[in-house]
């Protein structure tokens, strides 16, 4: 069975996922192809320099995250362009990724943890869809938390993502996330458990 993964920033994806992974789970990341198709040498990275020009690149080839941000962060064109250059190759990867997995143990369940799921359409890739929960007033703190973002900073994040209720609303299997680790770790335990039975 292949599950879609998501939920909002700073909700705590990873930690669930890793949970699904130490219960025997495949994973396949999303952010980890998103890096890598940004790599030196990859027909991706070349197609985003002719794009933006030489100044995305650090002096050894590899992309400047923060410049090419800077460019795209706050520019709808710009990150529609990018985002043009960047979707298909992740999307193509992560198809061939699951699907390789699937073949190779049937039987396996594999986790695809896509913070952008719905955002880009991609729920129909799935059987079932997980969403990792928190209440927006935790995602806030969490992320100002993490990243050293003041309030407004936060709340601007949060808003180029659909709305975690919304989410929620839309998934198979929510997990909430709001409580501490072993409350989580229940419901995963839980799930995985009713998982082995469909």
């Amino acid at each position: 069975m292949i599950m879609g993964l998501t939920g909002g920033i700073a909700s705590g994806k990873s930690t669930v996922s890793a949970l699904f992974v130490g219960k025997g789970a495949a994973l396949v990341d999303a952010d980890v192809i998103a890096r890598e198709v940004m790599l030196p040498g990859h027909p991706v990275l070349a197609a985003a320099v002719q794009e933006f020009g030489e100044e995305i690149l650090q002096p050894d080839g590899s992309l400047n995250r923060a410049r090419l941000g800077e460019m795209v962060f706050g520019n709808q064109e710009a990150l529609q362009t990018l985002n043009n250059l960047t979707h298909p190759a992740i999307r193509r990867e992560i198809k061939d990724r699951m699907y390789a997995l699937e073949e190779e143990n049937p039987q396996r369940l594999i986790i695809v943890d896509i913070p952008l799921l719905f955002e880009s359409q991609w729920d129909t890739l799935f059987d079932k869809i997980i969403v990792v929960y928190v209440p927006r007033r935790v995602q806030l703190a969490r992320l100002m938390a993490r990243n050293g973002l003041k309030l407004e900073q936060a709340e601007d994040r949060l808003k180029s993502q659909m709305d975690i209720e919304l989410k929620r609303r839309k998934a198979d299997y929510v997990i909430d996330n709001s409580g501490d680790s072993e409350a989580t770790s229940r419901q995963v335990a839980a799930l995985w458990d009713k998982l082995g039975h469909i």
